[in-house]
């Protein structure tokens, strides 16, 4: 009889993980002075006398008032005894001693009343921000539409209970981890994860001018130098970003605020790649509909750089005057400043002039609405595609208007008036690779052969790839180890995690001296997959660096819930149980809905013997998420550790009713019902983990061998030839094979 292997198994949320010896001694950082040597930040006022045009114009911008004082003068809310009630909560605002309050229901249910020191952000709303102990600063839910004049929530229509990480002293809207970064100039997050307190700096209060142009000291130096007055000229004027800047420099000016992206670190390097800096999100369905349209809050970075826009050299400053961030020019005079006139006629648009329809933003722009009352446009500038609605649902614009009518209808309109054919586009490509099946290597190739799909584009193909184990998408994963671009580079071994090491180990060491950091943090997270002794002597010493470098970023994420789970894997790597422990329930003090956290610290538990903690842990699991398909095949796992094999049979029936797509839940309950003697049933179910992972050499084997068992021969060599081809010569495999005569 085929005998099931032992059923736990470690399971750990996706996350970058590494190891360090002590806590007291594996702080981030502090980087008070984050700039090169000899320059520093100087202030608005400095650039004030040289550039008054420029200065005044930025005065008029929403980045001037990203943060101020609350005073008179920058409130625009109702602070006058005004009440409002929403989603169970009660608010009053108003004025005492000169000073703004809001009264509301604070971190323990009550109401309290809070002084609001700081207006934060300008316009379609402006929230507010309030002190707490240990440095932070929160920013209330109830917001001003300063279009509509009222009182709104964010989070409209939910009660949020005052645990909640959503609640507004929660970490979701906490100012130093959350906001902070993009709202000031400097800004020095300087979070101490012993006492896990703030001491938050920044150089100015708001977005100024060094914000964009970096420290200004070496250039006011280089200015009021002899070399500059005597015409001896410096190229960028020590700015990082000047009238001469090219496009990638431009945009990775912006992109820093303007892109869904993670920070690597307090220490700033001088780089004008992004990736040295920032690990920017990819357009996949994590976060993005399955096409690459914006869904979350996406910001444009992402967006736009999937543009032909992009592609053919067009920047942010192109539209947008830089220092107001007003465009240039409204509505389709903007577009027609480089378009053809022709674009701006009926016979293109098929719209009535001066109407919404007639806007070219109106068709090659969609919006999502965030923050409550927050329109943003997709930066992507495409063709509107409703046959792709039609066929895979995501969204389109045209039903964005006409939203009376169908998909169908508007792709009949479409067909109708520019004919029946439509231009290849990468979007039907991704659509099908991010359904990761069979299939998803053939799209992925595809999309990655295609010169004319962006660099981020192509890395969110090879993203599809992490979880297609094969012999195919593994040479696809490692050709582009070499990619000049980073982004591909870094996301080629993220998606490499899954796969045999003896499949990268050749080509993977090298990238630890990578000339981007993201790429060393991703190849150094990569090689710890390994044993420290199978690491090639001659890599021993970089692989430190990476490791040191990948150490910071991971600890550096961990004021934020998300970030204490990623540090609870890097310890639970390393089977450091008390520190993993420690991060994991630190995480759900954050935020106490992280059933991820959970999953992982029962995984802990089990590693102590302590299996009645590990239970008790996923039972609470269960009460938050009673459909969470992972939980049950968790609780499977550990029903079989502890021997109570009905429990773990029902909690693995229960996985399959809900459609698990694990294919390890149908492979294990096909075991479970193999050894009760139910052939049949058990065939069902490893045919089903097959489906799920064409490749997986375990599930192929236990198939074939009941295939074989029950007189199935023909279905057994079929999938013995399966075998042969994902892993020839594996001795396990070739006695089977052999009995089956091949």
């Amino acid at each position: 009889m085929l005998k099931s292997k032992k059923l736990w198994t470690l399971v750990i949320a996706a996350g970058i993980i590494s190891g360090v010896a002590l806590l007291q001694r594996c702080s981030p950082e502090d980087n008070t002075a984050n700039t090169a040597a000899g320059n520093s930040y100087v202030g608005d006022q400095s650039c004030q006398s040289c550039h008054k045009s420029e200065y005044d114009s930025w005065l008029t911008s929403d980045h001037f008032k990203a943060m101020q004082p609350a005073n008179e003068s920058t409130v625009l809310g109702d602070f006058n005894n005004a009440v409002y009630t929403a989603d169970g909560v009660t608010s009053k605002f108003f004025i005492r001693d000169g000073k703004y309050f809001i009264n509301t229901q604070g971190e323990d249910g009550a109401n309290h009343d809070y002084e609001i020191l700081y207006t934060f952000g300008y316009k379609p709303l402006q929230q507010y921000l309030v002190a707490f102990p240990g440095g932070r600063l929160q920013a209330t839910r109830q917001s001003w539409d300063t279009e509509k004049k009222r009182w709104f929530h964010q989070y409209a229509g939910e009660k949020i209970s005052a645990h909640d990480w959503l609640h507004w002293t929660g970490n979701a809207q906490n100012w130093n981890t959350m906001c902070s970064r993009c709202h000031s100039t400097d800004l020095q997050k300087n979070y101490d994860l012993n006492t896990d307190t703030y001491n938050t700096t920044y150089s100015v209060m708001t977005v100024s001018c060094e914000s964009c142009h970096g420290p200004g000291k070496q250039h006011i130096d280089y200015i009021n130098g002899s070399d500059y007055k005597k015409g001896k000229k410096t190229a960028g004027s020590f700015l990082t970003s000047g009238k001469e800047s090219d496009q990638i420099t431009v945009i990775n000016t912006c992109a820093p605020c303007h892109a869904r992206a993670g920070e690597i670190s307090p220490n700033k390097v001088v780089s004008n790649e992004l990736l040295d800096n920032y690990i920017p999100e990819l357009p996949s369905n994590q976060f993005f509909y399955a096409d690459g349209q914006m869904r979350d809050e996406d910001y444009n970075y992402t967006s736009f750089l999937q543009s032909k826009m992009f592609r053919y050299g067009v920047s942010c400053i192109d539209c947008h005057e830089p220092h107001s961030g007003k465009v240039y020019q409204i509505d389709n005079q903007l577009c027609m400043r480089c378009h053809e006139d022709k674009y701006d006629m009926p016979t293109h648009t098929f719209h009535a002039v001066n109407t919404a329809g007639a806007l070219c933003k109106s068709c090659h722009m969609p919006t999502e609405t965030y923050m409550g009352n927050d329109v943003r446009h997709d930066h992507f500038f495409r063709v509107p595609r409703p046959d792709l609605t039609v066929k895979y649902g995501v969204p389109n614009t045209c039903n964005q208007c006409h939203s009376d009518k169908s998909a169908q209808w508007a792709a009949d309109a479409v067909k109708k008036w520019y004919g029946p054919v439509r231009p290849a586009h990468f979007a039907e490509d991704l659509i099908l690779a991010s359904r990761e099946d069979s299939a998803t290597i053939q799209h992925v190739i595809r999309i990655v052969k295609d010169t004319a799909n962006s660099d981020i584009v192509k890395a969110t193909g090879l993203y599809y790839l992490r979880n297609i184990v094969s012999p195919e998408s593994g040479d696809v994963l490692l050709k582009e180890l070499a990619n000049p671009n980073a982004q591909i580079r870094y996301q080629a071994l993220r998606s490499l995690s899954n796969f045999p090491p003896q499949m990268w180990m050749g080509r993977v060491p090298q990238l630890l001296t990578d000339k981007v950091r993201a790429v060393r943090i991703a190849a150094a997270d990569l090689m710890l997959t390994i044993p420290s002794a199978q690491v090639p002597a001659n890599y021993r010493s970089v692989f430190g660096s990476a490791k040191n470098e990948l150490q910071q970023y991971i600890l550096y994420q961990t004021d934020f819930a998300m970030g204490n789970l990623m540090a609870g894997d890097y310890y639970l790597r390393q089977n450091d149980f008390a520190r993993s422990q420690f991060f994991y329930e630190r995480a759900l003090k954050k935020d106490n809905r992280l059933n991820e956290a959970r999953l992982n610290l029962s995984v802990v538990f089990n590693s102590l013997g302590k299996n009645k903690e590990a239970l008790d842990i996923l039972e609470q699991a269960l009460k938050i998420q009673p459909d969470n398909d992972r939980i049950y095949f968790n609780l499977a796992l550990l029903y079989n550790e502890m021997n109570d094999t009905e429990k773990a049979k029902s909690s693995l029936a229960q996985a399959v009713k809900l459609n698990s797509q694990n294919p390890r839940v149908y492979y294990n309950y096909g075991l479970m019902l193999q050894q009760e003697g139910k052939m049949n049933e058990a065939i069902r179910q490893l045919e089903k983990a097959v489906q799920l992972a064409p490749d997986d050499g375990d599930l192929n084997y236990a198939l074939c061998w009941i295939y074989f068992q029950t007189g199935r021969k023909e279905k057994a060599k079929e999938i013995a030839r399966t075998l042969r081809r994902i892993s020839p010569g594996n001795r396990d495999y070739e006695q089977l094979i052999r009995q089956l005569g091949l």
